[in-house]
Order: C-alpha cells, then sequence, then structure tokens
C-alpha cells in the first residue's frame, strides 16, 4: 500500500464484492409494467427516505407526466413536512422488506426511488427486484461504495484509481500504531455508515489519538 502522503484510513470491519449480484439498475418487468399503464399513461411511484435530498426528489417527480391530472400517485415514506406537499405520506418501515414489497403490490407502484444511502446497503432495491418491482438505486454489492469507505479505498488500490494512502486498522492500539506512518494532519476515517460525519482531521498526534479512542468506543 502506498503510505507517503497524510491520510489514514481507519475501519473495523470489511466487505468483498460477492460475484454474480445484479446490475445497480433494472429494466421494467412485465409485472409491474402492466400495473404501470393499467391507468393510461400514469405511474404510481414510491419515494423512500426524509431528508432533503428526498424532499428535492419528491419536488421535481411530482413535476412529471406520469403524475399529471391524477394518472398516478406519489407516495413517500417516512417523508417530512416539505415531502408532504409533494406526495402521499405513508408508514412504511424500510428495514421490513416484504412489507414494503406488499405496499408495492396492493398500490401497483411501477417505480421505487430510493434516496438514503442506508435502504440501499440494507439491500431493499435487491429485494424490489427480486419480485420485479422497478427500482431507481443501486444494488446492495454497489451501495458498498458508500457503506464502507474501507471498501472504497480497497476497490481504488486494487484497481489502480488514484487515492491517498492509507491504512485499515481493526483495533485501538493498531491504529495508533499507525499514525507513525503519517505526517500531521491526520484524516481519521471510521468505516460504515455515519451520516456524513464519519471523518475527522486532527492537527496533531494527540488529537488524532482522542479521536481514534472515541472512533472505537474508548
Amino acid at each position: 500500500m502506498r503510505l507517503s502522503r497524510a491520510d489514514i484510513s481507519l475501519t473495523e470491519s470489511g466487505a468483498a464484492l460477492s460475484p454474480g449480484v445484479p446490475f445497480a439498475t433494472s429494466p421494467p418487468s412485465a409485472p409491474f409494467a402492466a400495473a404501470a399503464s393499467s391507468k393510461g399513461s400514469g405511474v404510481n411511484i414510491l419515494l423512500a427516505g426524509s431528508g432533503g435530498r428526498e424532499h428535492a426528489l419528491a419536488w421535481k417527480l411530482a413535476q412529471s407526466r406520469l403524475l399529471a391530472d391524477g394518472a398516478g400517485t406519489l407516495y413517500a415514506t417516512p417523508g417530512n413536512p416539505g415531502i408532504a406537499q409533494h406526495a402521499e405520506m405513508v408508514a412504511l418501515d424500510l428495514t421490513d422488506h416484504p412489507a414494503v414489497i406488499r405496499f408495492c403490490e396492493d398500490k401497483r407502484i411501477g417505480l421505487v426511488v430510493i434516496g438514503p444511502e442506508a435502504p440501499l446497503v440494507d439491500g431493499l432495491a435487491d429485494s424490489l427486484r427480486a419480485q420485479f418491482v422497478p427500482v431507481f438505486g443501486p444494488s446492495q454489492a454497489a451501495a458498498q461504495l458508500e457503506g464502507s469507505k474501507g471498501f472504497t479505498k480497497d476497490l481504488c488500490e486494487r484497481t489502480g484509481i488514484p487515492t491517498a494512502g492509507y491504512v485499515r486498522t481493526r483495533s485501538l492500539d493498531e491504529a495508533k500504531a499507525a499514525l507513525g506512518r503519517f505526517a500531521a494532519p491526520y484524516v481519521l476515517k471510521a468505516d460504515g455508515l455515519a451520516a456524513g460525519k464519519g471523518v475527522v482531521i486532527a492537527e496533531t498526534q494527540a488529537e488524532a489519538e482522542d479521536a481514534l479512542a472515541d472512533m472505537f468506543g474508548g
């Protein structure tokens, strides 16, 4: 590994891309394509998420000709007050994949748009595609690029994609020892989803050690 740059990537677990996984995108399938066309040119759409990103998606989806004049309905779960201005809110547990699939069947959903990283990393898109529900969102395998910083760094290293030098560690002692291979400032990255807060830039070794202790639960 290249260790010359001032960057250290700290992870507690890794992942490997499994062979034979589906593509991140999929074409409409026969059962749900028929459902989507049953109301003419309209399509019922389910939007998953509750953040600003999903608010923007809801705003734009609501302008689609596929929803014009009541031809289709935009549903959102869990949504937020802003999204509620554009979509019909529904209560679904996105970790309960069978329940989401049942909703899609009951409401004749022609497209599911998944915004947040967590359901994608959890494989919701794969579960829906397995039941022939068209999905906008990557597969669980592809979502590892966002779900695991260590996975992405290893992928870049393995395939020759330029990336800063790094070391992956799985214990506090190992991480502290790795600091000696780099110069300040230290960039510490915890593996896994962290809602945009998984990176710490430490100006001194003492700050880095304190941040590492916090990351490893010390």
